[in-house]
């Protein structure tokens, strides 16, 4: 027997009774549920059916009603806080957001047809799926960040 009071067995229980004892549990599963949401979002920057927009607008809220840290850092983030943001401002998402995404679905798209070997079928289904997700994505409205222009000046042809 040790006599060590904090056993390893002990220590993921204290983690857990400090966890939900420091703040209520409304909050902690609300912080829970963001990450979880947070994971996925980044997950579904590189599946191709998986909703990115979706899980990160669902941890932008659970982080609203929980934490303010946790809010202000996934708002602040180097690679989601501004897609949140126009997303969320209904300014759009940005042509490089657009093609990015529309590149990875289509290769995605068609590593998994070229490794399954997939019948007819299943790559019509697959191509099906992925023609509606396009017309989705191109069917959000084009953020262009201001100073942006899409026509060219006379001045810059000459």
């Amino acid at each position: 027997m040790s006599a060590f009071i904090f056993d390893a067995y002990y220590i993921p229980a204290l983690l857990l009774y400090f966890f939900f004892v420091a703040m209520d549990v409304k909050k902690a599963i609300l912080i829970f549920l963001g990450t979880v949401c947070v994971g996925l979002g980044v997950l579904g920057l590189f599946l191709p059916l998986m909703p990115t927009t979706v899980f990160l607008l669902m941890a932008a809220y659970c982080y609203s009603r929980s934490s303010d840290s946790f809010h202000n850092w996934l708002l602040n983030n180097r690679w989601l806080g501004q897609y949140i943001t126009n997303y969320r401002s209904g300014r759009g998402i940005s042509v490089r957001q657009k093609i990015s995404t529309i590149v990875m679905l289509w290769a995605s798209i068609g590593f998994s047809v070229w490794i399954v070997a997939a019948g007819f079928w299943m790559t019509l289904l697959l191509a099906v799926v992925a023609l509606v997700v396009t017309t989705h994505i191109l069917w959000i409205k084009t953020y262009r960040p201001e100073g942006t222009t899409d026509r060219l000046d006379v001045e810059q042809i000459s």
